[in-house]
């Protein structure tokens, strides 16, 4: 998309109580040892073990009396630190025990203390590298996890929000570079000028939404092709437009390159591929073109939805301010002439009505989505459309005045929640 059709388009169980320093010992090395539990709730078990242990030595009789810890160094200085280590005679241990007999209980409360506080870092520090490898898990196993993505973009474009939908639809994790509308500097190393643009592993560059929907899609549904040889099936086609303009077209962009056990799996019955690939190309050859007309239908629309546009895009001050003012006031004019183009009525907002009306009709009542109770790539290409009105008072009046809210809002929650992950076919 250049910048002037984005202008017409634009996330254990508690130890046992101790009532007295051996019991807690032993709690203690039974814990320790205890092979059932996990590695983070049994580093929290004891955790919880030396700090009863700790505060038992601290509030036994023996540790209130005087001269304990005086006692209890005095002993092991006399005897020598080679000493308490060796085999022969009084080891560490026993000197440690005589000291806990002699009154030396504070001083060992505190040491089990401090192994409780040591304890209790590292319970945290196993958990969040347990949470963290759980998570770099979910993602390496979700269907296309192990891809690279990168998606260059307009943000308030019609066709990138309908990359970004499928994509968050099923989950699949990807980067997004900010296009600006201006200079494109972003995709200077592009000889294709439009967006959405995604690279796949910085390799394989996929052009065109509908093309890069359907090769993600067959990617998803079988894994044993790669992405390079599933984007030969669809070659570039230039032709001249009405216009005299040389374009850039994809004949088969809307099928899936499945077998046909595959696509028995995707669409159980027949009609179901047809109906998908029918509306994918009506949000493409139709509802599109009702979006400029209606953001600017008015001056005062015309402003508003370039404030968006600017405030959501990738303007430099001067690009911002110039975009804001002469664009919306250029766009004002030229939506007049797409309406013309398009045979579009006097009140452009029927047109729009209509059109979200006619979908919602489709889907019928007795479906969820077109899709049936998951959306298909119908239901995420209009929805992708749709969305890019949201804050302008064009959106407001199509919520307000169709039978389309209830099928938007489910949409939001199943791109919102990634519910494609536990989809059909590598589920459906």
């Amino acid at each position: 998309m250049t910048f002037m059709e984005f202008c017409l388009c634009a996330p254990l169980g508690a130890a046992h109580t101790l009532t007295g320093s051996a019991q807690g010992a032993q709690t203690l090395f039974l814990v320790v040892h205890s092979g059932t539990l996990c590695k983070a709730n049994m580093a929290a078990s004891c955790v919880r073990t030396l700090t009863k242990v700790g505060l038992s030595f601290l509030e036994s009789p023996a540790a209130r009396r005087s001269g304990a810890f005086s006692y209890l160094l005095g002993n092991v200085g006399a005897h020598g630190s080679r000493r308490a280590y060796g085999t022969g005679g009084a080891g560490f241990r026993s000197k440690l025990l005589s000291g806990v007999r002699q009154g030396g209980g504070r001083v060992l409360g505190c040491a089990f203390l401090l192994g409780g506080g040591l304890g209790l870092y590292q319970t945290v520090k196993l958990s969040v590298q347990q949470h963290l490898a759980e998570e770099e898990r979910k993602v390496s196993e979700a269907p296309g996890g192990s891809l690279k993505l990168t998606l260059y973009q307009y943000k308030t474009c019609p066709f990138c929000s309908k990359v970004r939908a499928f994509l968050d639809y099923h989950g699949l994790p990807y980067e997004i570079v900010e296009v600006n509308p201006v200079m494109r500097k972003e995709i200077k190393w592009s000889t294709y000028r439009k967006v959405p643009i995604l690279m796949v592993d910085g390799e394989v560059q996929l052009n065109d939404s509908s093309v890069i929907i359907s090769s993600l899609k067959t990617y998803l549904v079988n894994k044993k092709k790669s992405m390079s040889d599933i984007l030969r099936c669809y070659p570039e086609m230039k032709s001249v437009n009405d216009r005299g303009k040389e374009v850039i077209e994809y004949n088969n962009k809307y099928w899936l390159m499945l077998s046909e056990g595959e696509t028995v799996a995707v669409y159980p019955q027949k009609e179901m591929q047809k109906e998908e690939m029918k509306w994918r190309q009506w949000a493409d050859d139709w509802l599109v073109h009702l979006i400029s007309p209606n953001v600017y239908r008015t001056t005062n629309e015309a402003l508003a939805s370039f404030d968006y546009i600017v405030r959501e895009g990738k303007f430099g001050t001067f690009e911002g301010f110039f975009a804001k003012y002469v664009g919306a006031a250029a766009m004002f004019v030229i939506s007049k002439r797409l309406k013309s183009r398009h045979n579009l009525q006097d009140d452009v907002r029927e047109d729009l009505y209509k059109a979200v009306n006619d979908w919602v009709a489709a889907i019928g009542k007795n479906r969820k989505f077109m899709g049936g109770n998951q959306p298909n790539l119908a239901d995420l290409s209009v929805f992708g459309v749709l969305r890019v009105m949201e804050g302008l008072q064009a959106f407001d009046d199509m919520m307000a005045n169709t039978k389309v809210k209830y099928w938007y809002r489910r949409m939001e929650s199943a791109t919102l929640n990634h519910e494609g992950l536990n989809a059909e076919p590598y589920k459906h």
